[in-house]
């Protein structure tokens, strides 16, 4: 089968990929039977010399019949495919090496956050110098293969889109909203983050990459960076949106 989009190294990509070749054939034999029936058309009723143009209303069993076929097309599709949505964005597997990283969109890079030893956010490493132990970087995500994923996306100013082609994950980044995403790798390799979502004049260089490791790898890299450079707390003034 012809396919030209990026390799699938999701563990729900293949489900994705299965709906979207679906809709695709559907779309294209509707294509070619409207195409088919215009060039029908053209032939059949074009131009003669002394012959009169002819008036009707159309065929209304006709109309009924197309209708009624592509509403429960779609009907069909949408009642498929929802058991897919739900799990892939109502539902995020709880595992206990689930890895968490918090991801806050800028024009035009992605900032991105890696909770300190403890696990948790926005905790202190000393709290008489009111520092955090996070560890934040620009636009590199680095994570475990075969590991369940949690994104959790922000904004500071404007509309963007967190964007894995080979992860099959795309989801938009809204201004004062927490919006929860999460993917799982099962191919370690280096993967483009893309904004989706037209963001501004530098929205074609914002573009982020992701580090997949082996687990010996990726402990490694935590060993490294971890622990981290303090990071200062954050102004009362600053605080982001709470989750809705």
């Amino acid at each position: 089968m012809l396919d030209w989009l990026p390799p699938n190294v999701s563990t729900y990509g293949g489900e994705i990929d299965f709906f979207f070749h679906v809709i695709y054939y559907i779309t294209a034999v509707v294509f070619f039977l409207v195409a088919g029936a215009m060039i029908v058309f053209l032939i059949k009723y074009r131009y003669k010399e002394g012959r009169r143009a002819t008036y009707t209303h159309g065929n209304t069993t006709l109309e009924i019949v197309w209708t009624t076929a592509t509403f429960v097309a779609m009907l069909i599709l949408a009642l498929v495919s929802k058991p897919l949505w739900g799990r892939i964005k109502q539902h995020t597997p709880m595992t206990q090496s689930m890895v968490t990283v918090q991801v806050t969109a800028k024009q035009f890079n992605w900032e991105v956050l890696y909770p300190g030893p403890d696990g948790e956010f926005d905790t202190a490493a000393d709290s008489t110098a009111g520092t955090l132990d996070d560890y934040q970087v620009d636009n590199d995500v680095h994570v475990p293969v075969n590991t369940v994923v949690r994104v959790i996306l922000k904004s500071k100013d404007v509309i963007h889109s967190f964007f894995v082609p080979q992860a099959r994950l795309k989801q938009d980044a809204v201004p004062g909203h927490t919006i929860s995403a999460w993917f799982e790798i099962t191919q370690p390799g280096k993967y483009e983050i893309p904004c989706a979502e037209l963001c501004g004049f530098g929205h074609s260089g914002m573009l982020g990459q992701l580090y997949v490791h082996t687990p010996e790898e990726y402990e490694a890299w935590k060993n490294e960076k971890w622990p981290p450079a303090p990071v200062a707390a954050a102004d009362s003034t600053n605080i982001e949106a709470p989750q809705q």
